[in-house]
């Protein structure tokens, strides 16, 4: 009997640590990817390689598949219109990525149901930096409107100087430009929610630590009020239901002094924030990803110790991928380390991570930032 296939659009460590995740269930997996040797074709002899633009191998790798699912929000929602009149069931669907791919679009859907965002404009043709400071304030975000990530397609602005130099930058992403209020957060935090046809799980709100706008340490659970988890956690609920939203979301929020919260940005995939759900959770982000796109029973996002800490290791320079110094990450017990197979390293990309569950945070924290030193990808 032909087993169930899953397809997925993407082939690097969010496809691979999924695929191990329906591996481990019993489902096979295809990927589509632009080159070979992705992170996720290693564990797969049905790797596709090409891209979503080519009809005739994009064709082909639907007709292989069972039901879709995706990497990234980057791939044009209607491209994923096209995998939907070929009959092949998409999640996210399209229409759902529609509102999420541009993040103007996404801050307008999540405020027009009443959920707490920053202020934002669209930067159109002969808009001026005057008009815009004066309704967010003289600091605020150029950001590109889409394929904007870990920092790419955000622009500072203190200055009309600044906002000339970062409209001549992100224009060169991306057309749409959007402006958005700068928010003095005291965190950031981030919560993943998955959900099916019939249920809806939140797992812990984390606190996330950024290093040149790149996520760098996430802690789990974020250590905050009971009043400040719980909002969080309904307005990330809220915010899924708004774009109606089916699989598994990453919603990233500000926390301000005074404990206001707003959310950043939502990502329709699984996220760099709930990596640590691998060793910390009794259900890794990973198999509720795969069991929401089958939409089968949901496992729970429950942690198995106090803490969990994750710190991403990002490559140190530019060169092809070798591990160095891995002797004693190996020989600790407690720590966890995940390589993602990438064949070359650079300065600031995501290599691998680490991660370490127990009940003394000031410990994990400072056994695994040491152990992050020590390894070089």
């Amino acid at each position: 009997m032909k087993n169930y296939k899953i397809g997925i659009l993407g082939g690097g460590q969010l496809a691979r640590m999924s695929l191990f995740a329906a591996k481990r269930l019993g489902f096979d997996v295809a990927i589509l990817e632009k080159e070979k040797y992705s992170p996720a074709s290693q564990l797969t002899q049905d790797e596709y390689v090409g891209w979503v633009d080519d009809k005739k191998m994009l064709t082909k790798f639907v007709s292989d598949c069972d039901i879709i699912t995706l990497e990234n929000e980057f791939i044009d929602y209607q491209e994923l219109m096209f995998i939907e009149s070929l009959g092949k069931k998409v999640v996210p669907s399209s229409h759902t990525i529609s509102l999420i791919q541009d993040k103007f679009l996404q801050k307008q859907t999540l405020s027009k149901a009443k959920i707490p965002v920053p202020k934002f404009i669209d930067v159109n043709v002969g808009i001026t930096y005057e008009e815009i400071s004066a309704q967010l304030g003289k600091k605020f975000l150029l950001k590109s409107r889409k394929m904007g990530y870990d920092g790419y397609g955000n622009y500072t602005v203190k200055s009309k100087k600044d906002f000339f130099d970062g409209l001549k930058k992100l224009q060169l992403r991306s057309a749409l430009i959007m402006a958005e209020e700068f928010v003095p957060f005291e965190k950031e935090l981030a919560i993943m929610v998955v959900r099916t046809d019939k249920e809806i799980k939140t797992y812990p709100v984390v606190e996330t630590i950024q290093e040149n706008h790149i996520c760098k340490i996430v802690i789990a659970p974020a250590e905050i009020s009971a009043k400040v988890k719980k909002q969080a956690e309904e307005i990330a609920i809220a915010s899924i239901k708004s774009i109606k939203g089916k699989g598994l979301f990453g919603v990233e929020l500000f926390l301000t002094k005074d404990e206001k919260i707003f959310v950043n940005e939502i990502a329709p995939r699984p996220h760099n924030s709930g990596h640590y759900t691998i060793e910390g959770c009794k259900i890794s982000q990973f198999e509720n990803h795969i069991r929401a796109v089958l939409n089968l029973p949901l496992g729970s996002t429950e942690l198995v110790n106090k803490y969990a800490v994750m710190i991403n290791l990002l490559g140190k320079g530019k060169s092809a991928t070798t591990m160095k110094s891995l002797n004693k990450i190996l020989n600790d017990k407690e720590i966890h380390l995940h390589i993602y197979g990438k064949e070359i390293s650079k300065l600031g990309r995501k290599m691998g991570h680490i991660t370490m569950v127990g009940d003394e945070l000031k410990l994990i924290l400072s056994k695994l930032k040491k152990a992050e030193k020590e390894i070089i990808i």
